[in-house]
């Protein structure tokens, strides 16, 4: 699988528990979905071993966010 649909695939994942078909969900619509859920300054999305990794504000603090293939979503500070 080329890294670009393998980053789409499991950017589709990366909701905070919940599944989302592929196809539907972006890089824009990731940011989108964790300002949501209260992050702001979502910035610096990547593809990683880990899963999909970002950093981000929340409650003014700092955080670094990890979304495995599953979803979910980890605050590491």
């Amino acid at each position: 699988m080329q890294k670009p649909k393998l980053c789409q695939l499991i950017l589709a994942f990366a909701i905070a528990g919940t599944v989302v078909p592929a196809h539907a969900l972006t890089q824009d619509e990731l940011v989108a979905k964790l300002q949501a859920a209260g992050y702001a300054e979502v910035r610096d999305v990547k593809s990683t071993a880990e899963g999909i990794t970002a950093k981000a504000m929340k409650n003014g603090k700092p955080v670094r966010l990890v979304i495995d293939s599953s979803g979910q979503v980890k605050e590491q500070h």
